[in-house]
């Protein structure tokens, strides 16, 4: 397994309680547990422990329970290529890693990818301006407040209004930060729907709709951010803390190393709906397939791929056709994105889809291939980018092989 974060751990306590394999989960940071290590906040672990925990004490349960199912544990150890990456049918597989006692190679005849997304930072969203301090990430923010417990400033805009967004606010106002404004493009917020929390939560935070951050001002300390509306106005916004939320990329370096096809809509591994890529004994599962779902849902994938994998130690074999699984605007991409005619069962229960544009109540989402309609589902709420729709499997039984390579394709009828 490579990646500690709730879906490797998750899938490395499935894997090693039954006794019949050796499971040995890696990872670069120096404490397992991924993202939910740095979220203080409680609302993890309800589905999992049947009670609410923080991301740390969540983190820790799955660490935990990977160790007691008898799974190695290594952490601040780096996979940095594979040693066969030349042969993607070879097996067993070998990884090269690095650790503080040198390099050492892994072999093994199954990888499972579990290595999560980060979120884009300034300089990738080609955000202009100087470089002053005071310009985060929601990762890099959390980091600051809770692991580090140093300062990040006085008066702060998030740029994002996602969930992740929100989470970004709560961090700031727990460090003591004013958050004068959140930013997004879109003419809307992006987050779950409201609860009673989330209504305390956005209360005083002006939401600034259809609008971008044009440029960051200051030399030395950021002094504020220039917005550009869709309206064409210009305005300035004081603040010395930026925090850019959202818009999450994929951690695929290694799977393209390894020669890993990647889905171009999703850029994280192309997968059928038992996990599996297309180089034989490779597997991928979490936020690397679909950036970025809850810890919750990670955690759930990495339990059910642990059945295709040990079917794959069993019998060695994979998909001899793979077809493709595509979608048409405004929907952006599905995950799993590939099926295997074969074997149509999806593992993951369904599909994760998600949207750029607005879809009302009672827009259907259609299914086809070769001009053969296989799949109406009608969307019962509103869909809105940034959150996930969901997908019945049922229709995948009746896909069939096809010599043509006909992808299905998932459509919107409004």
């Amino acid at each position: 397994m490579v990646g500690a974060g709730p879906a490797g751990l998750a899938l490395a306590s499935r894997l090693a309680a039954t006794g019949s394999v050796g499971v040995e989960v890696v990872d670069r940071e120096d404490e397992p547990g991924g993202v939910p290590r740095h979220c203080f906040h409680s609302g993890f672990g309800l589905r999992e422990a049947g009670r609410p925990m923080t991301g740390p004490a969540y983190a820790l349960h799955w660490a935990d329970a990977a160790v007691h199912a008898g799974a190695t544990l290594r952490t601040g150890v780096t996979v940095t290529g594979w040693s066969d990456a030349a042969v993607p049918a070879a097996a067993p597989l070998r990884v090269d890693v690095t650790s503080p006692a040198g390099t050492e190679r892994i072999t093994a005849r199954a990888v499972v990818l579990a290595t999560g997304a980060r979120e884009r930072p300034r300089a990738a969203r080609l955000v202009p301006g100087t470089r002053p301090g005071g310009v985060f990430t929601t990762g890099d923010l959390q980091r600051t407040v809770h692991v580090h417990r140093r300062p990040v400033g006085r008066r702060a805009v998030v740029v994002g209004a996602e969930s992740v967004s929100y989470s970004a606010v709560r961090t700031l106002r727990e460090a003591g930060v004013e958050v004068v404004a959140m930013v997004t493009e879109l003419p809307y917020h992006q987050a779950a729907p409201v609860t009673a929390l989330d209504a305390r939560l956005r209360h005083g935070v002006p939401l600034l709709v259809g609008a971008r951050v044009g440029e960051l001002l200051g030399r030395g300390r950021l002094s504020g951010v220039a917005l550009r509306h869709r309206d064409g106005r210009s305005t300035t916004v004081a603040c010395d803390t930026v925090v850019f939320t959202g818009d999450w990329i994929p951690d695929h370096e290694l799977a393209r190393r390894g020669g890993v096809t990647l889905d171009r809509a999703t850029r994280g591994p192309a997968v059928d709906g038992s996990f599996r890529t297309d180089r034989a004994g490779v597997f991928a599962v979490g936020s690397l397939l679909h950036a970025v779902e809850p810890a919750g849902t990670a955690a759930r994938e990495g339990l059910l791929a642990a059945g295709p994998v040990l079917r794959h130690l069993t019998d060695g074999t994979g998909p001899a056709v793979r077809v493709p699984v595509e979608v048409d605007a405004p929907l952006l991409w599905i995950a799993p994105n590939r099926i295997d005619p074969a074997d149509p069962c999806v593992a993951t229960g369904g599909f994760t889809l998600r949207t750029e544009s607005r879809l009302g109540p009672w827009s259907s989402l259609v299914v086809s291939r070769g001009g053969r309609v296989l799949h109406r589902q009608r969307l019962l709420r509103s869909a809105v980018p940034n959150r996930t729709v969901r997908l019945s499997a049922a229709w995948t039984a009746n896909v069939g092989a096809g010599a043509d390579g006909e992808p299905v394709r998932i459509s919107v009828e409004r």
